[in-house]
């Protein structure tokens, strides 16, 4: 697919400054302007977070509220449950939860609906079971916001509800005793973007120092930057902004993580390969999150909160073995209905995807309908139907937000939710032809063909020799990467591929040759592109530095390669 390359403006200006005040080269100080840290004490802060610039946990909305029902339940003895989401940031949320809980001394149950015969959020079902188990007060974690009838059933069976959640509120807010959203209307907290285990970390942190207040912990508080491991794994893996208190909890996460002694996490790491010592935000969203995911898509999600609070290496080691078993098999689903979904396609889709099948499994059509995305560049809704009613998964692309397509059809659907880059639906089979036309309609109306030539935002044309081992080391410093803190981009034009090969059948190895500088490559899926070998090509990629048996070499993940130079976009 043909990819439109713009290059970011130059600075020099700003550049100079930020490079004196903060020591570092030009280049990477563009990276940091490309960012929007134009202020040395913000890029002073963004290159070193610390754990002192938290913002304040009282400042969301309710968290007074919720702190003090929290208190009295813990105070009376009431019996507490948390209710989470299925995915990594509701398990990590409610694992989370959970194990503070222990670790003070308070007995709390856990509850996490099944993905295909429950669905996401609060249901009537287990909220009508919880009641009768006598539990007194539910908190919720990474779910809630839109459950107002399910919260209203609670009251009346006598139980209250705590809603944490990140996801976007209806109009009218959920009956709740306390909401901890920092989207709703008249929250103060500075930063939208938390996941829901963000949220869940907040009010730990608030509670903890009520509890310190009031004179009810144990002599040894709970250490909380010790939770930090399973805090990064569920914020990661949402890819809510790696950003402000994001970016903080990531970066001290990720060094938790790296020497966590939880059972769970040292037999998830290693059953997914990831070596010991150092992690990145790669091996989260690539290794680690795929396999807890896995049992919220296959299995059941409680597989994977039982590994994440397990003390027994023993058992550690055998859940770990069965969410690699069940990741396994959601590739292999996954693999399956992406083919038939091509087959169905053909050649030339329409601006936008929709597709639907008796023989999907709902667990796994999220994904791929974000790998059509990703070769398409086009809206996409897949929906796999059991019997008469059918759950779709819809992602959007850049310049689309499909949770507005989704409402200018609202009509035919039973359900939907979301934001703005994913959602998910509940549609009756009958009315699946006719959300597609309308869908198509909205779509025609409201974006261009040009609005879908995917970009490739570059941070700088560079030559290569400029890509040493200072540079790697202050790009390593921007990091963790993910979202709107993408890994930095970088161009060289007029280059010489020396060879070309491909590997795995799916990758391109490359040589390139500039100035007499040389630099191994490969680029990922672009196997398509070989051979190629000659003079005058231009090259987008990120430098890595990659580690076999002690040596370290400087090499290039290139992310798209064209003939000649280009003539950038700005």
């Amino acid at each position: 697919m043909k990819k439109r390359w713009k290059v970011t403006p130059v600075d020099r200006g700003l550049q100079e400054v930020l490079g004196q005040k903060l020591s570092i080269l030009p280049l990477t100080a563009q990276l940091l302007i490309n960012r929007g840290l134009v202020d040395c004490d913000k890029a002073f802060s963004f290159l070193r977070p610390s754990l002192a610039d938290l913002h304040d946990p009282f400042l969301l909305k309710d968290m007074d509220r919720a702190v003090e029902r929290t208190v009295a339940a813990i105070g009376k003895r009431e019996k507490i449950a948390v209710y989470g989401d299925y995915d990594v940031d509701g398990t990590t949320s409610t694992a989370l939860m959970y194990l503070f809980f222990r670790e003070i001394g308070v007995d709390l149950s856990c509850y996490i609906p099944e993905r295909i015969t429950e669905g996401y959020g609060l249901n009537a079902g287990a909220v009508k079971l919880l009641a009768s188990e006598g539990v007194k007060l539910v908190i919720t974690v990474d779910c809630g916001s839109s459950n107002h009838d399910e919260i209203a059933l609670a009251n009346t069976l006598g139980v209250d509800v705590i809603v944490s959640d990140h996801h976007e509120l209806p109009e009218v807010p959920p009956p709740a005793c306390a909401v901890l959203n920092p989207k709703q209307k008249g929250c103060a907290f500075p930063f939208k973007g938390l996941a829901g285990v963000g949220v869940a970390f907040n009010f730990l942190m608030a509670l903890r120092s009520r509890l310190r207040e009031t004179g009810m912990l144990a002599s040894k508080e709970p250490n909380l930057k010790q939770y930090l491991d399973l805090v990064c794994i569920g914020t990661v893996a949402d890819m809510v902004p790696l950003v402000d208190e994001n970016r903080i909890l990531v970066s001290h996460g990720l060094k938790e993580l790296g020497k966590t002694k939880r059972p769970g996490l040292v037999a998830l790491k290693e059953s997914a390969g990831v070596k010991a010592g150092s992690i990145d935000a790669d091996n989260i969203a690539f290794q680690i999150a795929p396999r807890i995911n896995a049992a919220g898509r296959v299995e059941r999600a409680m597989t994977a909160l039982k590994l994440l609070i397990s003390e027994n290496p023993g058992e550690a080691a055998h859940l770990a073995s069965i969410l690699n078993r069940e990741n396994t098999s959601r590739q292999k689903l996954e693999e399956e209905i992406f083919r038939e979904a091509l087959e169905m396609l053909g050649d030339s889709p329409d601006r936008g995807i929709v597709l639907y099948s008796d023989g999907w499994h709902p667990g796994v059509i999220g994904i791929v309908a974000s790998r059509l995305v990703e070769r398409f560049s086009k809206p996409t809704v897949m929906i796999a139907m059991d019997g008469t009613v059918g759950k779709g998964s819809a992602r959007g692309v850049r310049s689309f937000d499909i949770l507005d397509g989704l409402k200018s059809c609202s009509e035919l659907l039973l359900r939907f939710g979301g934001h703005k880059a994913a959602a998910g639906l509940t549609i009756n089979r009958e009315n699946i032809e006719r959300f597609k036309t309308g869908f198509f309609r909205y779509l025609n109306s409201s974006v261009t063909e040009d609005d879908l030539t995917p970009e490739i935002l570059l941070d700088s044309v560079v030559s290569l020799e400029e890509v040493d081992g200072r540079l790697l080391d202050e790009i390593g410093s921007l990091a963790p990467f993910g979202a709107s803190n993408r890994e930095p981009l970088l161009c060289i034009s007029g280059a010489d591929i020396v060879t070309s090969e491909v590997v795995g059948n799916k990758h391109l190895r490359v040589m390139v040759r500039q100035n007499g500088c040389s630099r191994s490559g490969i680029g990922f899926g672009l196997a398509r592109l070989h051979p190629m070998k000659g003079e005058g090509y231009s090259v987008v990629f990120s430098p890595y530095v990659d580690e076999w048996q002690g040596t370290k070499n400087l090499k290039l993940r290139i992310k798209d390669v064209k003939e000649g130079c280009v003539n950038f976009l700005t």
